[in-house]
């Protein structure tokens, strides 16, 4: 035990009255305590009823409980499933096609002209494989950004997880666009048996207009909808926005009336101080969605995750889409982000592990807006719980059980992953999804996809 102790609730959870749907024992609970500090409960046992955690207790508490489903976790640790604040999953299907570019040339000669043929197909393929991925390394929520987003919440229907999905508008669609994105968000909320949520998606200030800006948060205001959107994702943005509007982005943002609503501002790389009171000063539940691997290979700053700290705006992590991150691995993004925000402060004691571990978890949910649901072990949240093998020869001995975490556990380390109490991957085997199958499906529509023609590109990229 460190110093962390499992709390119940409801019944006894070794009464024979009340069988459990899943019970895993014999595992390492990582818990919050009521401030949000983090600890270990050596032990320990997760019981889950209709999809919901209903107790952390001991594993001697729960030695006679019957349960549909029994995991021995012995050698584990149990701990809330990692959430991916921001990606576009479906951009798997690009990963390494346009690398060691800037960004200007990374999205006008490659990225956008490529997307130009994306197909539904494509779109539910690349949805298809990205889950699975997230699935192996611990992902059980993902806050998607695409097209053709249909596809993609049948993905997430057929997959087990946990999404929320925005469908993605330029203001050079037109009010088609604006439109689509409401449409989409409104008849898809609570899908999946309620494991769908949905966000109106502008793509950003750069790309979207005043006008549509504004359009977007009066619609979020009047259909109770969160906004996710790109904003001042590097310093260049910021600079440029300044010298052509008189305003950071994040001040447009202001202007339109979005940090009023509910708003999950993805990489914010360029936020300046003077942005900071802006944000403070916002009614509505605002946070940032931070990727720092994507950053580290486009050459920027990385997200001031302590300047946002001090003003109350929670930083989820994520990894932005596989075409300029690579992966979507979220394990690798909570590391990252306790190095790189050591670097950027000059500060070694700053962003330990313990707090990193919060980003992944509590802060995450918070910035989805879906704390008190997700994020952590506690009864009456979701059952999304994944279990990681800490027997390996990299992670022993163990002295630190959140450095270990952190800093030598690996996302291949995820043995389990559970959500809403049903398990999508036991003993490192998926079980909803046949990865060669996607893949083999998704190669035979690369060439078509892949082929960049004269002229054509979604967007251009002039921020």
């Amino acid at each position: 035990m460190s110093g962390a102790t499992p709390t119940g609730r409801g019944p006894s959870p070794g009464s024979p009255e009340r069988p459990a749907d899943l019970v895993i024992s014999g595992c390492t609970a990582l818990i919050h305590d009521d401030d949000g500090s983090i600890g270990f409960a050596d032990d320990a046992a997760v019981v889950v009823r209709d999809g919901v955690i209903d107790a952390v207790t001991t594993s001697a508490a729960v030695a006679a409980l019957p349960a549909a489903e029994h995991i021995d976790g012995r050698g584990q640790v149990a701990m809330p499933g990692l959430i991916n604040c921001h990606t576009h999953s479906p951009m798997v299907a690009l990963r390494g096609i346009a690398e060691d570019l800037p960004v200007e040339e990374w999205f006008n000669d490659r990225i956008w002209p490529i997307e130009s043929n994306l197909t539904e197909s494509v779109v539910a393929l690349g949805a298809l494989l990205a889950c699975a991925e997230m699935i192996r390394g611990g992902v059980t929520t993902f806050a998607d950004h695409y097209f053709a987003m249909d596809s993609v919440a049948a993905a997430v229907t057929r997959s087990g997880l946990r999404a929320d999905l925005g469908w993605a508008f330029f203001s050079s669609q037109g009010p088609e666009g604006r439109e689509r994105s409401l449409d989409f968000a409104l008849r898809t909320r609570g899908a999946a048996g309620g494991r769908i949520t949905t966000s109106l998606a502008p793509h950003a200030p750069y790309t979207v207009d005043d006008a549509d800006l504004a359009a977007t948060a009066e619609l979020a205001r009047e259909h109770g909808l969160p906004v996710h959107l790109h904003a001042a994702e590097n310093r260049a943005q910021t600079t440029h926005s300044l010298e052509r509007h008189g305003r950071t982005p994040i001040q447009v943002l202001e202007r339109a009336g979005l940090l009023d609503t509910d708003v999950l501002i993805a990489h914010g790389t360029g936020i300046t101080d003077a942005d900071l009171p802006v944000l403070a000063h916002g009614s509505g539940r605002i946070a940032v969605a931070s990727a720092p691997r994507g950053y580290l290979k486009f050459g920027w700053d990385t997200t001031p995750v302590r300047a946002l700290a001090s003003i109350g705006v929670p930083v989820g992590l994520a990894t932005d889409g596989a075409a300029s991150n690579n992966t979507l691995d979220v394990w690798e993004s909570m590391t990252l982000t306790a190095l790189v925000q050591k670097s950027a402060e000059r500060d070694p004691s700053w962003l330990t592990a313990r707090q990193a571990l919060g980003h992944a978890t509590t802060q995450s949910a918070r910035a989805l807006g879906l704390d008190g649901r997700i994020g952590a072990l506690a009864p009456g949240h979701r059952a999304d719980v994944i279990l990681v093998d800490l027997t390996g020869p990299h992670t022993q001995p163990l002295h630190d059980l959140a450095a270990t975490l952190v800093h030598s556990a690996r996302s291949s380390d995820v043995r389990t992953t559970v959500v809403d109490g049903r398990v999508l991957m036991r003993d490192r085997r998926l079980l909803t999804l046949d990865v060669p199958a996607v893949v083999a499906e998704l190669t035979a529509q690369l060439p078509e996809l892949t082929q960049r023609k004269e002229g054509h590109r979604i967007q251009t990229y002039d921020a």
